[in-house]
């Protein structure tokens, strides 16, 4: 009985996970040499490698904010040096960056802080001790078409004592301030932002478009650089869901490749919620469904960010930096309601059925391996289970009971590549999953259990799904609310 096809559906509850980027470009990263001196210290200038490791979108949409990030700042120096700007016996130390980013268009710039963090770093007995940062960084909106330049301009640094847990209202042990040795330009990278009716930008201001959703804040100035993680109340207009809860479990995203230890940041989440549509193919009906309702669909409840993962790779063997390794971990859910969907089995007998979907905690990850050609990776994973009923053949009810599921839930593996760099902007996962035999259907004795498994359960059921970009209801004025639709994969052709 093809009835049992409606199970498909549920396949594509977890592919209205995350958020992501389709158009970003990774800059590398770009290397700096900078000359750094400590304040109220008499050892003069060191010299530091700068590496900022950062995806910025390709492209850009006046009044739509552009979102730099995840970032990864590097500061490399000699042990000696660094020993010269701490004070003596000091041998781990956590740090905070003040990164100072121009933002220039069309001949105005103004200035975006990115505040980054690093763990507990050890300060080796020799050779050199890399301060890795991370975090993710401001939004930027444009008020008009043109590209868009993003460069380092200062860099400071605060170092506290790691040997206890570090006072955020307590002096640094020392602040280290860094600029650019001559010759060195800071360009991280260029974004092209057009009006949204040409692909070409114009190259001279012109009037601000207002953005198709928010207050339109571009208006009142050119370029306006806004927090990362908003500050304000809520409207729950915007994202009518509740946060999402549970643990995070990132087991199905890439794993380090061999090396150092992996120092790990946790950050306050950010609230957002985004549409999600998409396609499933059940293997053995030969067919496709659509997930969520278009017309009414429910939203996916993000926290980004939770976790950072990242190692910096300072071994003299690896001199590629292939060793690199960063990762953001961000927990997401959604609550569908009950679908409906008719087939005809066999190829001709229509059946109806409704499915429930129930849909464990969301864990999305995004991040690179490996440094110059580097590997970009986005996974979401979650667990999940299928409940159906209301079944009707040929219009007569067919009665499977209250609880007829899936007799375990199922893992849901969705991968993006390079195609899905955050959670702000949307983007595109596919995955394949495995649903397992049915359990608990029928009644008075009549057991369809093998019916259901017959003609759902197996291998080879491919998802495609598509989210819009993100709504962050703390600060609708510079994202998108209320959250754009998502558009079905395969509907729109490849540029």
């Amino acid at each position: 009985m093809r009835v049992a096809s409606v199970a498909g559906l549920a396949l594509l509850v977890g592919l209205l996970s995350g958020g992501g980027s389709a158009a970003d470009e990774s800059t590398g990263p770009a290397g700096f040499a900078a000359a750094c001196g400590a304040e109220d210290n008499d050892t003069g200038t060191v010299t530091a490698a700068v590496g900022v490791s950062v995806d910025v979108p390709a492209t850009g949409e006046v009044g739509r904010p552009v979102q730099p990030g995840p970032v990864t700042l590097t500061v490399t120096l000699s042990r000696a040096d660094l020993a010269g700007l701490l004070p003596e016996g000091t041998e781990a130390v956590v740090s905070r960056a003040a990164l100072t980013v121009k933002v220039a268009q069309n001949g105005e710039s103004t200035v975006a802080p990115w505040e980054l963090n690093a763990p507990s770093t050890p300060l080796s007995v020799d050779g050199d001790v890399a301060l890795v940062h991370s975090g993710e960084v401001p939004y930027v909106t444009l008020g008009s078409p043109g590209d868009v330049d993003f460069s380092v301009e200062e860099l400071a640094i605060e170092l506290r004592s790691a040997t206890t847990e570090p006072d955020r209202t307590a002096p640094p042990l020392t602040t280290v301030t860094c600029r650019l040795k001559e010759g060195e330009n800071g360009h991280l990278a260029t974004t092209r932002v057009t009006d949204g009716t040409s692909t070409e930008p114009s190259g001279t201001p012109g009037t601000p478009t207002p953005p198709a959703h928010g207050s339109g804040r571009a208006e009142e100035k050119e370029i306006a650089v806004e927090p990362a993680e908003a500050e304000g109340d809520e409207d729950p207009e915007f994202c009518p869901v509740e946060p999402p809860e549970g643990e995070l479990d990132a087991s199905e995203a890439p794993q380090p490749p061999p090396g150092g230890p992996v120092a790990q940041t946790t950050l306050p989440g950010v609230f957002m919620c985004a549409n999600a549509l998409g396609l499933a193919n059940v293997q053995k009906l030969n067919g496709a469904m659509i997930v969520n309702d278009p017309g009414h669909p429910a939203l996916v409840a993000v926290l980004s960010t939770k976790v950072i993962s990242s190692r910096q790779a300072a071994d003299p063997d690896d001199p590629d930096g292939n060793g690199y390794y960063l990762r953001i971990d961000n927990l997401a859910n959604i609550k569908l309601p009950d679908a409906e969907s008719t087939f005809l089995t066999f190829g001709f007998q229509p059946v109806t059925a409704k499915v429930s979907f129930e849909t464990g905690p969301m864990t999305i990850s995004t991040g690179n391996i490996g440094y110059g050609p580097h590997t970009q990776f986005s996974t979401v994973y979650f667990k999940q289970s299928l409940r159906l009923h209301d079944v009707k053949v040929n219009g007569t009810p067919l009665d499977v009971g209250s609880n007829c599921r899936t007799e375990k839930p199922f893992k849901v593996v969705l991968n993006g590549g390079s195609a899905y760099i955050n959670v702000a902007l949307g983007g595109r996962l596919d995955g394949e999953v495995t649903i397992p035999p049915f359990s608990g259907c029928g009644t008075d004795g009549e057991d369809l259990d093998p019916l259901f498994t017959a003609a759902i359960s197996g291998p080879g059921n491919r998802i495609f799904m598509n989210q819009g970009p993100t709504c962050i209801p703390s600060f609708p004025e510079s994202s998108y609310c209320p959250p754009p639709p998502a558009e079905l994969p395969g509907t729109k052709p490849k540029s």
